[in-house]
């Protein structure tokens, strides 16, 4: 069997109302004829939108092919243990010309419970953000479940929801349960759980061409929300040269920000996992035992577990990523 190399995926463009261009001006990212392109799905598991390699030997072969065929040495044997041949993270970049709606995720237990799924823990990282522009993030103050439903009921609830106006570099880290939007004229790269389980709780009431409202799911969001605050909604985190910086662990994934103007050796040997790199800046290589991939702002690469050592190498000044794992 040929050995494994870092692979990359044809980008799956989705069509959304709230969709603008920015992943074809800011990403270079061609969608062709979508009227509104809101999102780009880089990596999914997700079944019905899994997807499909684009370079190399392997090219054309799906995710889920792959983790049959590789198994650990794609995924690393603790992941495969868990998922088998489901990939665990979704990752995307989302463009928000328009406010998204006000929605929340549940978590693993109740997601299980009603759909058969896992739940949805997810964290942003803005890659740009018009002047002024805000994202929803949970509560201004704590609530309980009946003062919720008070000022749900009463039209109310754009006064208790938290806004906070954002701009490059912020990463906020959205545990399932807490409610949150993306507002227009923010351009993030996500990274979630494989999970496409969403309650929406409220769109501004707005109507399609028909005049139809868009459905909420008032009920089943009520045992999803956590009402808690927590002490800040951004993540804090000063990015260094040529080191990784963690931004967010929890149980899901591992994302650091990585700035370079040098050579990176990377060792994973201990991890067991693969390593995923969003590319938000510049050019760079990535060098490994048997060959060498390239990649340019907009790409989004799986570093298989078995290539357990490689070295990054800028091509360009200004080269940042997003780095993932398990």
């Amino acid at each position: 069997m040929k050995s494994l190399y870092p692979l990359k995926f044809k980008s799956q463009f989705m069509d959304k109302i709230w969709g603008g261009n920015k992943i074809k001006t800011h990403l270079g990212k061609d969608f062709g004829n979508l009227p509104n392109c809101g999102e780009s799905w880089e990596i999914s598991g997700v079944q019905d939108h899994v997807s499909v390699v684009e370079n190399g030997f392997l090219a054309g072969n799906s995710l889920e092919e792959l983790i049959e065929i590789y198994m650990g040495e794609l995924v690393g044997d603790k992941v495969y243990e868990k998922f088998g041949v489901e990939f665990p993270l979704l990752i995307k970049f989302i463009d928000a010309n328009d406010d998204l709606s006000i929605q929340v995720h549940p978590d693993d237990e109740l997601s299980k419970k009603r759909h058969q799924a896992f739940g949805k823990t997810e964290m942003w990282y803005v890659m740009q953000a018009d002047k002024g522009a805000k994202l929803n993030l949970g509560f201004k103050s704590e609530l309980t479940q009946d003062q919720y439903l008070e000022k749900f009921n009463a039209g109310q609830l754009m006064e208790i929801l938290n806004f906070e106006e954002v701009s490059e570099g912020d990463v906020l880290f959205m545990p399932a349960g807490r409610v949150h939007a993306i507002g227009r004229g923010v351009m993030v790269a996500e990274i979630q759980q494989t999970s496409d389980v969403t309650y929406r709780i409220y769109d501004y009431d707005r109507k399609d061409a028909q005049g139809n409202g868009r459905e909420l799911h008032t009920e089943l969001a009520l045992d999803a929300i956590d009402f808690a605050v927590p002490e800040s909604y951004k993540t804090d985190y000063t990015p260094k040269q040529n080191e990784p910086v963690e931004v967010v662990t929890c149980d899901y994934f591992t994302t650091n920000v990585l700035e370079l103007d040098q050579k990176l050796e990377r060792d994973f040997h201990k991890k067991d996992t693969f390593v995923i790199y969003i590319c938000l800046e510049g050019d760079l290589e990535i060098e490994y035992q048997e060959g060498l991939e390239t990649v340019k702002k907009g790409d989004t690469i799986l570093v298989p577990a078995a290539l357990e050592h490689f070295i990054l190498t800028p091509q360009s000044k200004g080269v940042k990523l997003l780095e993932v794992y398990l």
